[in-house]
């Protein structure tokens, strides 16, 4: 087993004695009672209310960026002999190891519980990256148009619901998430000027793995 699978394996067990997160209901209503939370060397003061919601986002966000990370791989261990191939999809998959690196430490800082399911986080998405890559270059760039589209759109989301607190101190959050965001749309269009649309079956391909992207951020923000 890999390093990394063993990290991933272990890492659920860790941060959950590290954790004490809210309760998690991301509409509560009563700010009466404030969390603390440390956040690079300041005191970051949040509601409940609030803790929860980021709890929900950096959780859902380590699942992710460890997906993602392990789609690259699997895509490479197919693919990776075509040195200009290769050269594009080492260039994204370590855009995703520093997207988890950032996350990994989000975790940490905001004192949030971890996904139980990072283990089959970062086995699916390997599996995913192969057989994505084995039934040929156009079909693993249509896996990665899906999954950034869903990302893409997910962090979105994130974002409105950072702007509509208006809390000052979240603003190095937003501009994390931004740049996530951002990056993550790139990997997006790099995939459809390599042919992701040229896929065989592209369109059943395409609503598949991002309706399946809808159900694992639905499943490790309640896991």
């Amino acid at each position: 087993m890999s390093v990394f699978l063993r990290t991933a394996i272990r890492r659920p067990l860790l941060y959950r004695a590290m954790s004490g997160h809210a309760a998690h209901n991301p509409y509560l209503k009563d700010f009466k009672y404030k969390d603390t939370v440390r956040v690079l060397d300041n005191t970051l003061t949040l509601s409940t209310s609030e803790h929860a919601m980021i709890d929900r986002f950096v959780r859902v966000n380590q699942a992710g960026e460890t997906a993602a990370v392990t789609i690259y791989k699997g895509q490479l261990a197919v693919l990776g002999r075509d040195p200009a191939l290769r050269d594009l999809l080492v260039h994204m998959r370590d855009q995703e190891v520093e997207h988890l690196s950032i996350m990994d430490k989000l975790v940490v800082d905001y004192k949030v519980r971890p996904t139980l399911l990072l283990p089959v986080a970062a086995v699916g998405g390997y599996v995913l990256g192969m057989t994505s890559a084995m039934l040929g270059v156009t079909s693993a760039m249509t896996c990665t148009e899906a999954v950034e589209t869903r990302i893409g759109a997910h962090y979105n989301d994130q974002l409105r619901e950072l702007h509509m607190l208006k809390y000052e101190p979240l603003g190095a959050l937003k501009q994390i998430i931004a740049k996530c965001r951002d990056e993550e749309l790139e990997h997006l269009d790099t995939a459809v000027d390599h042919g992701a649309r040229r896929a065989p079956l592209y369109k059943l391909q395409f609503e598949a793995i991002k309706a399946g992207c809808s159900v694992a951020i639905w499943l490790c923000d309640r896991i």
